[in-house]
């Protein structure tokens, strides 16, 4: 056992060279003269200095790691060590790549067994990271393949080291390094006979990419959240309940909040009017001011500079009524949303009808959902979202029991966890006696998370009190979201047996 004093990351320098000949001469016994010259190392320093670095214990080279940036799309995924390398010169090193490719890793035998590589692949993942490129890719010899070469093609053999039927401890080890393979290269190496001169493709994707744009916005990763819990209240007209929405939009917005979660059905205190009606016909009359809200909404998202998630409203198209809501951008634009499941009560007591539109809305802060109140519970329409990359889900809700509300809360947390994102739910709190069918309101309002390590443990982010108006201001870090999609301890997304099962949206 190695008597270990100091372990240290360092810069290859020109220096180490004599030192770094003699590692690889031990560290490559089945492949004789395979070392770099003087002059290839000096290149590759001269290059790309922050590329190529040892791990030295006892101030004794134990390993190294020598890489490059490619401009990959110029590569066939077929490509040759020899292309890639530019026949060992590195002209195909390029400062504005977009890959960063490993060109050697190796520790010398006498210090295997310390997870030192390890420590050679995070240096690579963090300087990829770093230097904001795609992902880390790098031909992996499959040096026992030799062994089975006549009874297995290096497909089978690979699948069966996967399977753990055939032991590789290079191919496991890059695997166990979060590096997948992607493809078989023949004839990659000249003179790697163990690996009858196959190797694999193996690479790793950095999830905090971000693509170069040529405009002046940004995607922001830490978004925060303005939840808006509604206390239901008599107002003497549209103009007195838009006030109070104001009040809201300015309260969240002076926290520099990015979104404004309404409730459900917020401005259903303005019914109080036509309580002599019957309820569809009083429901009918609310519908006439929703545009008027739209409108102003839209001006409030423009002036507050933030988006307004305008919980829903009772609309009428084609005779037909409908619970939508609108999604107001800070850049002025106006998207729309449908509620698609209506309850049993809507239906009975009001007429409602189901929507049909289902889809993610791009913003300023990535892809969102919103699903009205009912729809949550239903784990298809949040799963067809988060396939098409949805991050944040939006709940706006009304419900007047406990039970109701459980059902609801429930259900969304359990949305977060399946998809891997992060579900705000806001609702309304009080009463309006004057109102028919709206008696009485249950509330509180969250914010929930997946539950792993980098989540609270309960997957609660931030609760409201219940059944108190108030707001909710949370802070949302989306990078956490490609972490888990990645890294988590279990994987929702990406374990689904799509092999047995399938969703599609009509």
């Amino acid at each position: 056992m190695i008597e270990i004093e100091n372990i240290e990351l360092t810069f290859l320098s020109l220096d180490d060279y004599q030192e770094l000949k003699e590692a690889m001469i031990e560290s490559y016994t089945s492949m004789p003269n395979a070392y770099w010259r003087e002059h290839h190392i000096k290149s590759l320093i001269n290059r790309f200095p922050e590329g190529q670095v040892v791990i030295k214990v006892n101030n004794q080279i134990a390993g190294c790691a020598l890489s490059i940036i490619v401009d990959y799309v110029k590569f066939d995924d077929s490509h040759t060590y020899k292309e890639i390398t530019g026949n060992y010169t590195f002209n195909t090193h390029s400062p504005h790549g977009d890959v960063l490719y490993g060109i050697d890793i190796f520790i010398k035998p006498e210090f295997r067994g310390l997870r030192l590589g390890r420590r050679l692949y995070d240096y690579r993942k963090e300087l990829c990271e770093r230097l904001n490129l795609k992902g880390v890719a790098f031909g992996g010899r499959i040096p026992n393949y030799h062994k089975y070469s006549d009874k297995l093609s290096p497909k089978e053999y690979i699948d069966k080291v996967r399977r753990k039927e055939i032991d590789d401890p290079v191919l496991n080890f890059q695997v166990s390094n979060d590096f997948h393979p992607s493809k078989i290269l023949k004839n990659y190496l000249d003179g790697d006979e163990a690996s009858n001169e196959y190797a694999v493709l193996l690479e790793w994707d950095n999830i905090y990419y971000e693509k170069q744009s040529k405009k002046a916005s940004i995607t922001k990763k830490l978004v925060r959240l303005g939840l808006i819990q509604w206390q239901m209240r008599p107002y003497k007209n549209l103009d007195e309940l838009l006030q109070q929405a104001e009040f809201f939009v300015d309260a969240v917005s002076g926290y520099r909040s990015d979104f404004a979660l309404f409730p459900e059905f917020f401005n259903a205190p303005l019914m109080a009017d036509n309580n002599h009606l019957s309820e569809p016909e009083a429901i009918r009359e609310l519908a006439k001011h929703t545009t008027s809200v739209v409108q102003r909404f839209s001006e409030l998202a423009i002036s507050y500079n933030i988006n307004i998630i305008s919980g829903s409203m009772p609309e009428i198209q084609n005779d037909r009524l409908f619970n939508v809501g609108y999604l107001c951008k800070r850049d002025g634009t106006v998207e729309r949303y449908e509620k698609l499941h209506v309850t049993p009560d809507e239906v009975k007591v009001w007429g409602m009808e189901k929507g049909r539109q289902l889809k993610v809305f791009d913003t300023d802060c990535g892809k969102i959902g919103i699903l009205i109140c009912y729809d949550v519970e239903f784990p298809e329409l949040s799963r067809l979202l988060a396939d098409e990359g949805m991050d944040i889900l939006f709940v706006p809700f009304l419900t007047d029991t406990q039970n109701g509300y459980s059902r609801v809360r429930y259900c969304a947390q359990a949305r977060a966890i399946e998809n891997e994102c992060y579900v705000a739910i806001a609702g309304c709190v009080g009463n309006l006696p004057k109102v028919h069918n709206m008696d009485i309101q249950y509330a509180q309002s969250m914010v929930f998370t997946p539950c792993d390590f980098a989540f609270p443990a309960n997957g609660i982010k931030a609760e409201a009190t219940p059944n108190n108006e108030m707001i909710l201001i949370v802070d949302l870090d989306i990078d956490l979201l490609r972490e888990l999609n990645q890294f988590g301890s279990v994987r929702n997304l990406k374990d689904r047996r799509k092999d047995i099962y399938e969703l599609k949206k009509l």
